[in-house]
């Protein structure tokens, strides 16, 4: 028998990605034990610091990665959106599952769409991306930092004053919240968090057989995409809290990724798609794309957000 032991975060969604993971080692490999450790990192530590002025990479990842170098664990699950585009030395990515939808989703009161909120409506939102393509959308929104998980947040909404909310769909779906959504925002028009929906899952680099494991679970369409998404974040300049979206998909054998560049405050937004024949380019075309929305007023923008 052989035995893994997992680390994850202790949120309900941090434990069902575990166990999902969990039950996928488990119906491939025969005679393994597999266990899940929750580690507390800094997000859960400072769960109600606002994230938009969160600056510390690594977030909710950095304490699981230090478990996983000091062998305290094996492997490691994250929301793939919440890892740092340059992975900490001694670890690799082993595999990312199948995706699951990445689009966000609005969950407001009264069965209301996007349109169909008051003039002046409050919104909560937990990113400058979002808050910067609904405004471009409604400028007449009030938009309100919410931290928390999902549960955490949903209540927010339904013990506030708040109109709606704006959450990944994956996390609302996997907790069997998909009935609080209200409206499904199309991930190529509003463009999501690079990575989101998709899991990593994170081993030790000298750690073959570990890795030959969790390989097994390694979806290529996904990491693909993903792939590019996050090194269109990285051309950036990384920091999972810009401005800036993106969506990659495999279209009729094609690579194709869209992604933007805004002001906070929606005004100013910068977009373009690029696409390869050739997935296996996923990170050269994901930098392609980051060069080009610089140049076309990206840098800009990114250098007026420095300065604010």
């Amino acid at each position: 028998m052989r035995r893994l032991v997992i680390g994850s975060r202790g949120s309900r969604l941090a434990l069902w990605q575990a166990h999902y993971v969990r039950d996928r080692l488990l119906a491939a490999q025969a005679g393994l034990v597999v266990d899940v450790l929750i580690i507390r990192t800094a997000g859960d530590a400072h769960g109600q610091a606002p994230l938009q002025a969160v600056t510390q990479r690594g977030f909710f990842s950095t304490e699981i990665q230090q478990a996983l170098l000091a062998g305290r664990i094996d492997l490691a699950v994250h929301s793939l959106k919440d890892l740092p585009v340059e992975p900490p030395a001694g670890l690799v990515i082993a595999a990312i599952p199948p995706r699951h939808d990445p689009s966000d989703a609005l969950a407001a009161k009264f069965d209301r769409r996007l349109a169909d909120l008051p003039a002046g409506a409050k919104v909560l939102c937990s990113s400058w991306r979002r808050q910067a393509q609904l405004l471009a959308r409604r400028a007449d929104l009030r938009i309100e930092p919410v931290r928390g998980n999902v549960d955490t947040r949903l209540r927010k909404l339904d013990e506030s004053a708040a109109d709606a909310i704006v959450l990944a769909w994956a996390g609302l779906d996997r907790l069997g919240e998909g009935g609080r959504i209200t409206e499904r925002f199309d991930p190529a028009d509003f463009l999501p968090a690079p990575g989101q929906g998709a899991l990593a899952v994170e081993a030790r680099a000298d750690d073959a057989d570990v890795i030959r494991l969790a390989g097994a679970l390694d979806d290529e369409p996904s990491r693909q995409a993903t792939t590019a998404e996050r090194a269109f974040l990285a051309g950036l300049g990384g920091g999972c809290q810009l401005p800036a979206g993106a969506y990659g998909r495999i279209d009729a054998g094609a690579l194709v990724l869209t992604g933007l560049v805004a002001s906070r405050d929606g005004r100013q937004v910068v977009r373009d798609e690029v696409r390869t024949d050739d997935p296996s380019e996923a990170a050269a075309l994901g930098a392609d794309l980051a060069r080009r929305l610089l140049e076309a007023g990206g840098r800009k923008i990114l250098i007026q957000l420095e300065q604010a």
